[in-house]
């Protein structure tokens, strides 16, 4: 029963700060949110036992993704009048607001109203650890481990390149 209101309440605070770094117009504002994403993110994978992956989610993304993302912001030196405040429809705000509502309590009405047929996949007994993770990466997902530092790279770049338009 503990674990799912630290579940709902995790995933709550996942989905505020999501929708908070979609919708701020400051970048500092946006970046500080996704930080509490990915540590509430952290939060739902201790959860479930993966404590290496919720300790590499705080040191990797939480950490080091973000201080990139913060030194590429600062990088472009944006000014408040380039930052112009973003006007949404009403259909387009009640839509994502149903969306997300359904996201959230449609678990609930499944819990309350079983139909014998959703079951909750099993996790095996090393989900989450090191030797797992590793395996994994340095066999399964080598190439896509490899093409995600290249994009990384590239995106640092192309930072660059547009903070420093006269290179």
């Amino acid at each position: 029963m503990l674990e799912a209101v630290v579940f709902y309440i995790l995933a709550g605070v996942l989905v505020a700060m999501g929708l908070m770094v979609i919708t701020r117009t400051n970048p500092i504002a946006s970046a500080l949110s996704m930080v509490v994403a990915f540590v509430a993110l952290a939060g739902l994978y201790a959860t479930l036992s993966a404590s290496l992956l919720a300790i590499i989610q705080i040191l990797v993304y939480a950490g080091g993704i973000m201080v990139l993302m913060i030194f590429v912001i600062m990088l472009l030196n944006l000014h408040p009048e380039d930052l112009k405040p973003m006007r949404a429809r009403a259909g387009a705000v009640s839509l994502a607001i149903l969306a997300v509502l359904g996201f959230v309590l449609g678990p609930i009405f499944l819990k309350v109203f079983p139909s014998g047929q959703w079951k909750m996949a099993t996790l095996f007994p090393d989900f989450g650890s090191i030797f797992t993770v590793g395996e994994k990466i340095f066999s399964d997902y080598l190439f896509p481990f490899e093409v995600l530092s290249l994009l990384l790279l590239a995106a640092v770049v192309g930072a660059l390149v547009l903070s420093k338009r006269k290179l």
